[in-house]
């Protein structure tokens, strides 16, 4: 992938979607000029994780932009998604490089110095610094980093850096002035009234 991809990245929530279309939010917020979008779900079974992804690869076909499933590897082959994000207590990369094959995008999480350090012997697309600041949207995560720790990440990384965990508005631009490649977002999309403004106007301050 170029690292140009990562600079708009959407995290999919339907509970923060306040019971809007997720297909409608997505194709939204791709208008505005989101770049990569991850379907991200932890309450679907197997088969409607599958048929909502295979939806969202429609929806994006026509403007060309990746579809990163979270965490499943087999949901990401059955829908033939561009590739699959994982975090440190998921499937192996190397396990996951494996099955999916030299042409798919891997994305990692990295919630510490360590493991930034550690992923530089992988051969993954990008990795995530998560989270940079605390966030209500995931709970279950590491002390921040901060903007100093994303500071020190961006430069330790050989890879590709998008930066997750309380960015918005008031935080996209101090982000990217640490050296990474972008932002990733959630309910600063998907809670949006407009999440095609939203996804303008958070593009033109980066």
């Amino acid at each position: 992938m170029r690292p140009d991809q990562l600079r708009l990245y959407l995290v999919t929530d339907r509970p923060l979607s306040f019971g809007r279309d997720l297909e409608w939010i997505v194709e939204e917020a791709v208008k505005g000029g989101t770049t990569i979008v991850q379907l991200r779900e932890k309450s679907l079974d197997t088969r409607e994780f599958i048929e909502l992804g295979l939806r969202l690869k429609r929806t994006l076909a026509p403007y060309g932009v990746p579809l990163i499933i979270n965490d499943r590897v087999d949901v990401a082959l059955a829908v033939d998604a561009d590739g699959v994000h994982i975090g440190q207590s998921d499937m192996p990369y190397e396990i996951a490089r494996r099955l999916l094959g030299p042409d798919k995008i891997i994305g990692l999480s990295v919630e510490n110095m360590d493991e930034v350090a550690e992923a530089n012997a992988l051969d993954v697309d990008y990795v995530a610094v998560s989270p940079v600041y605390g966030t209500p949207t995931k709970t279950d995560t590491a002390p921040p980093f901060g903007l100093d720790g994303l500071k020190r990440a961006a430069a330790l990384t050989r890879h590709p850096v998008v930066a997750i965990g309380g960015m918005n508005r008031s935080t996209a631009s101090g982000a990217m002035a640490c050296g990474i490649d972008g932002i990733a977002v959630v309910s600063a999309i998907c809670s949006a009234p407009e999440p095609q403004q939203a996804a303008r106007e958070l593009l033109n301050l980066l």
